[in-house]
């Protein structure tokens, strides 16, 4: 088995739109090492991440931050070590069209 380390994803979501952010691709699984959400925008926000099993519809169950504030022009650098399988989703979701996420990990296929 190969592991590649890389940038999972990059997004900068339309306001108020859940966004997929990656897709593990096939016969792949992905440890998701850190997420970064910035702020870019002059007001505090929130964010929501969600993780999404073989590409589930959007539940309740899936989020691992839900409406997490941010204050104005700053980030928030999350450390996970999150595993995914093969067609798991990461979904964010942002307040404003100010945010942006980024994904780092490696993938293993």
């Amino acid at each position: 088995m190969a592991t590649t380390y890389k940038v999972l994803g990059q997004s900068k979501p339309v306001a108020t739109t859940a966004t997929t952010l990656y897709t593990c691709p096939s016969a792949t699984q992905t440890v998701i090492s850190s997420l970064v959400v910035a702020n870019q925008a002059a007001t505090a926000g929130s964010f929501r991440i969600a993780i999404r099993p073989n590409g589930a519809s959007l539940s309740g169950e899936h989020y691992i931050a839900y409406d997490a504030p941010i204050l104005a022009n700053s980030f928030i650098s999350l450390t996970l070590g999150l595993t995914i399988d093969a067609s798991d989703v990461v979904t964010v979701y942002a307040s404003s069209a100010d945010m942006s996420f980024n994904a780092f990990g490696s993938e293993i296929a």
